[in-house]
Formats: structure tokens, sequence, C-alpha cells
């Protein structure tokens, strides 16, 4: 099964707006402070003989004691600026009662078990649970404060043995994408001696005999696959797969519930991966399936079959099969052919193909036979998201998700016979979504690409350009943006404003010729349909630039870097969390050489004209009046390294003409969070509230 491994960490921040002017700025601006100023250096190099300056390179240094210092002044005019804006606790109050509510993740059954995870409302971080049988209790497994008293670790359950008796657990401090791992008896709730420090996107997987396990570990000179006998040291696991590659690839695999094969996948970025197959009651030689081929595959076994997704002459993709015993891709057979919707994922569960089509970028749950034979679409309570069909092959129930725009989480078993199925768990928020209107709506982007967006609101809305919108996105790595409960985002809508997410490319609604329209050389699509987004929520009367925030994460905070930059004008503020933005020497940290098969590579030529077309840090410009800007990043981003964040906040608050207690540039920067979270409830709420508080005031509606 081919990793999911995405530039993703997307945090869809969070606004709100009352309808009508409630303050200005001139009411209580004088008291600002004005941000620290940050030394220029005269450092410039030669890139393809083009002279690239680069004044704050010094602040790539996380660790000296002069970014240090810089990220503490940073924080204190954060801080202090943030303080002079009124109606902090009336947002918080809110946030609390939106975020505060129990939550459960979908559970996985082995041996009678169920396995998942569950934040009750009065909870700071998530717990394990499991119980005995369906209708057991719940029992606690795994209590994150056990492990730290300050609430700096969280917990994640990473394999479960078939019969559910031993567990694989991971210890994750801060947000880092780095885990310590380690092994427990359920029985008797005790560890067993084998520890693994520094798993890195990380999977794994017991033998039916609890003797032995399978893992992953991407290390700094590459992706491997590990064989750990038990009890042994981790220092003496043998290497099994995947010494030949280096760090621009990356490998996942699947064992078998009976442990005959284990399947690896090795991935070329978003758009390529090869495949491998090994009859481990044989020998431990992986033999190759489907290799050098630009097209993506990912493999899922069941019975005696291998059943592979892929966009290989199809790009909105299909479903072939072929025996175990001859894997090898002249041996497949299609069964489920390409259609107009794509095809996102597929699950095996009860003997049967369960597939989330993505139809105009919602989802469809389909049940076919192991034959590829159309039996029944699973119905859905709207239009919306689902997880597609957590099981087993041999198994007699499946669970899935569903939510929307309106709809929190709802956990569903599946009876895989009947084709019944009930509420395993529902999430209660308190939010009346009866109050509010969901639309889908076509534009045309810049070159005359047709490209879909999802607009929330309240009913009767008034189209006379004065609502404030919060418009966010992504568009990459495959990724698809589809409707999804929008939590503490209700705020925003429940106070009269404008919700707006668009499909653009890059994504994955629309197929493989969707991603690539937005990768690479075409990566400017991605922006263009962004703007083209808020041009038209501007031409439509939703709202106009002085009301117009744009918020994105990781891939869509370089997105939103992108759009602040080429067209200024359009935006009254920005919240940009955990981005890319120095597109000419992303490849050279963290995991970053992970990413060059989606953006390019800066050290060729012509990758380098694209990159530096549009990197945002490089088209920065002084004099220009800029958006307001709340950038957001910490030190444990594992991922995407904080130095982006860093080196754009100093550079904007030098250039931007704009007055600077009116369109600030500001930098929030947590010492304990990353990419990967690594916050209690109640610092989420912090956090939401920060950023709520900042686009209240930029557009108006400070109190």
């Amino acid at each position: 099964m081919r990793i999911k491994l995405k530039c993703f960490g997307v945090c869809f921040a969070t606004a709100s707006a009352l309808v009508g002017l409630l303050a200005s700025f001139t009411s209580f601006g004088g008291s600002f402070p004005l941000p620290p100023e940050s030394k220029r250096e005269e450092f410039v190099e030669s890139i393809h003989g083009e002279i690239i300056t680069d004044p704050y390179r010094w602040l790539e240094e996380s660790k000296s004691q002069e970014t240090r210092e810089w990220i503490d002044k940073q924080n204190e005019y954060f801080r202090s600026f943030l303080s002079k804006i009124p109606g902090r606790e009336s947002i918080k109050a809110r946030i609390s009662e939106l975020r505060r509510v129990d939550s459960v993740g979908i559970p996985t059954e082995r041996g009678g078990r169920y396995f998942f995870s569950k934040l009750l409302a009065e909870d700071e971080l998530s717990k394990i649970y499991y119980r005995e049988g369906l209708d057991g209790e719940d029992k606690l497994l795994l209590e994150p404060f056990s492990f730290a008293e300050d609430g700096s670790i969280n917990v994640g359950l990473e394999a479960i043995s078939k019969d559910g008796e031993l567990i694989a657990y991971s210890l994750r401090i801060g947000g880092a994408d780095e885990v310590e791992v380690r092994l427990m008896n359920v029985s008797t709730g005790e560890d067993l001696k084998d520890v693994f420090p520094n798993m890195h996107f990380s999977e794994i997987y017991f033998t039916p005999d609890k003797k032995a396990m399978y893992y992953t570990n991407h290390l700094k000179e590459g992706p491997r696959v590990f064989y750990h006998v038990l009890g042994n040291d981790p220092k003496d696991d043998e290497l099994i797969f995947g010494g030949e590659y280096g760090s621009e690839q990356f490998i996942s695999i699947y064992l078998t519930d009976d442990g005959n094969y284990l399947l690896a996948s090795v991935g070329y970025g978003w758009s390529k991966n090869d495949l491998f197959l090994c009859e481990l009651r044989k020998d431990k030689g992986f033999k190759p399936v489907v290799t050098e081929r630009d097209a993506t595959f990912e493999g899922y076994i069941g019975g005696e079959n291998l059943y592979i997704l892929t966009n290989y002459m199809a790009s909105r993709r299909r479903v072939c099969v072929a025996p175990l015993a001859s894997p090898e891709i002249e041996n497949w057979r299609e069964i489920i052919p390409e259609g107009e919707d794509t095809l996102e994922s597929i699950s095996l569960v009860g003997g049967r193909i369960y597939g989330v089509y993505m139809h105009n970028a919602t989802k469809i749950l389909r049940e076919f036979s192991s034959e590829g034979e159309f039996l029944r679409d699973v119905p859905l309570p709207a239009l919306g998201s689902v997880a597609g069909m957590h099981g087993r092959w041999d198994s007699k129930e499946g669970f899935f998700s569903f939510s929307s725009f309106h709809t929190p989480p709802t956990i569903y078993r599946y009876e895989v016979a009947s084709g019944e199925f009930h509420v395993w768990f529902k999430q209660e928020v308190p939010f009346d979504a009866d109050k509010f209107e969901e639309k889908q709506v076509w534009f045309n982007s810049k070159d005359g690409t047709r490209v879909p967006m999802f607009v929330v609101h309240k009913k009767g809305i008034n189209l006379d350009g004065n609502n404030p919108t919060l418009l966010t996105g992504y568009g990459g790595f495959n990724g698809s943006i589809t409707p999804y409960f929008l939590g503490a985002n209700a705020l925003w809508l429940e106070r009269a404003g404008v919700f707006a997410t668009p499909n653009l490319r890059g994504g994955g609604e629309f197929g493989e010729e969707w991603h690539r329209a937005g990768m690479l050389d075409k990566k400017q699509n991605v922006f263009d349909d962004f703007i083209s987004a808020a041009e038209w929520l501007i031409e439509e009367g939703y709202t106009n630039p002085q009301k117009l925030a744009i918020v994105g994460g990781s891939n869509g905070g370089l997105l939103v870097g992108a759009a602040l930059t080429q067209r200024p004008e359009l935006f009254r503020a920005v919240v940009c969390t955990y981005p890319l933005l120095d597109m000419l020497r992303y490849h050279k940290f963290l995991v970053g050489a992970l990413w060059v098969p989606e953006y390019g590579n800066p050290e060729e030529l012509e990758d380098f004209k694209y990159l530096r077309a549009y990197s945002p840090y490089h088209n920065v410009k002084e004099g220009v009046e800029y958006p307001a800007v709340l950038f957001v990043t910490g030190d444990f981003d594992t991922r995407v390294d904080p130095m982006h964040a860093r080196k754009m906040t100093a550079l904007l608050q030098w250039a931007s003409a704009s007055n600077p207690k009116e369109k600030p540039i500001i930098l929030s920067y947590d010492t304990k969070a990353g990419h990967s979270g690594g916050l209690m409830m109640s610092e989420w709420v912090e956090r939401e509230t920060d950023e709520f508080l900042f686009l209240f005031w930029q557009l108006g509606l400070a109190e």
C-alpha cells in the first residue's frame, strides 16, 4: 500500500466576522508597538548566472544565540500586539465550546478486541482505549500524561498483532514527525524491552506468531525496511529492503495477516512508484511487480490475489487483479475500469472491494464484488466526505466515517453481508447547521480552466460586496479537499462570515491530469486558480479586498505566500502556517528532498527558472503595501523547516510600505509545536483564538 506521505499539516485557520463595522483601527491603533529590527547582511550568491540576495540567511541557523534572541523578540512583539486587541475572551469562550467535545477515532478490530483513540471534552490529549468485544466497556490502554506531566508527549497506536494481544505505540514529543516506538502486552499492560527511538514515517507489522516484526524507517540516508526479532537489540535488526534508495524516495509496506506475503512500495514523489512483492514462506527476496513506469500503483492483498489501484493508462484510476503466484504487470486483469469519477482509494473488507470515488469534489462509497462487479452505493447522509471502509479481507464488518460542512464526524459500523450500517459514534457539537447553506460554484481561472469551489454562509446572505470572507486552499501532492466539518470555523459562519475553499489544480479531485496541471513547471496554475477564486468572490458581490482574508498551511502556506506577493492588493489579511517560502533552498532542509518530484530541483536550470519566478521569499519587493500577515511555526516542525517563516517575517517587516500598526507582519513561534501538532487542547484553543482575533481585528470587527 503506497504511503500517503503528503506535505499536509493543513491548518485551515479560523476567523469570524460581524455585520457592520464595530470598531476602527484608529480608535486604538496608536498604542500598537512597532516590530523589532532584524539585522540585514550583505549576502549574495550567483545561481545559474543570476545574482540572488539573501539578507536573512543567518536566520537559517535555528540554534544560534542570535536566532534564539530574534525569536524571543518576535514572540514578545506578537504577544504585545495581540494584547492590545479587544474581544479575546468572547472568542476564546466560543472556540472552547466548539472544540471541547468528545471525539473518537475509527476503531480497528483484532482478535475480538476493538482499539481506538478517544479525546473526551474534558481531556487535554487523546488517549488510546480498547474494548473486549463490540459492546464491551472502554478500557484505558495509554494515557499520555503518564509519560510527561506537562503534556509535551502525545501517544499513538502504530500496530496491533493479529490476535490483539500485542501493540506497538508511539511517543511523539511536541509536533515532531520523529517518534519513539515501544511494544506492549495488552493483557498485562506491561512494556516489552524493545524500544525504537527516532522512527520516521514508519509502518510496523507483527508476524502472526508475535515473535518478530517488519518495519520501515526513513533514515537520513534514505528509507529502509527492517526485520526485528522481539527481544533483540534493534541496532542488530536485519536490513531486508531499500538499501539502494536515497533520501528523495520513500517506502511503505504491507504484511498479510497470515504472514506469507510482504508488499513494498517505493515512491518517487506523488506521481510515480514501484511495487515489489516478497513471498516470505519461501525466502526474503523481493521481486518486482511493476517498475519504471510514470504512474502510481497501490497494492492490496485479498486471499490469493493482488489488487492494484493505478492511474497507469487511466488518469482517474482503475483496479486490476493478478494472482500472487504471478503478480507481474503482464498478468494483470482489469476488473474495475476507469470511470467519469476519480477513484481515490480502495479497501478490501469481507471479501469485497470498497471504492471511494470523487464526484465533483464530494465523495461516494461504492461496493464491488471481488471480481469487480458493482453491487451498491453505500447510502450516505448527504454530500460530503467519507473515510474509506476500514476492516480486513476475512472480516464480516467494516467501519467508515462521514462528515460534511454541516455534519460533525460520525462513525458507522457496516455489516458486509446485509449492507446495513449503524452509528458507532457521533460527535455532538453545539452548532445549529440549519442556519447555514453551502453551494458549489464554478469559476474560470486565468487560462480559462473551469475550477470548482465550495462556498458556505448563513442563509439569506446579502451579496453587497461587504461580507467578511475567509478563503483557504491547498493545491498539491495529489491531495483532495472535500467537504469537512468546520469545527471552530463555525464561529466564522455564526457571525455572518463567508467560508470558501476552491479545488485547485495540483490536487487529486479530478485525477492525475489535474494533479500534474499544478506541479513542477505548472505550479503557477495553482496560484492563478486561487487568485481567480478571490476575484470571483469579489465580482459576485460576496466580499471586497478589505474584507477578504486568506489562510493556508504547509504547501497551503506556500499558496498564500505566493498569493500575497503576487497580488498584495487583493487581500486584507493572511494567516500562513508552517509554510514553504524559500523555494530556492527548500530541498536542503529536513525532508525537503522528498518534494523535488513535486516542486522541482532549483539546482537544475530549467527548474530554477520557474521556482525563482514564484518563490515568495524572492519576490518580496521593497516599498509595496502588503496585507497584514500572521506567520505560525515552531521548533518541532521537523518536516518544513521553520527557517522559511523566520526569514519571510524579517523580510516583510523590512520591505512592507504598509503602516505596521494597521497591517503588521507578526510571527507566532512555538517552541513545543510542529507540523504534526503536539499541543494540548487548551493550547489549540489559545492558538485558534490568536488567529481569530488577528483576523477579526484586520477585517474591522474587533470589539
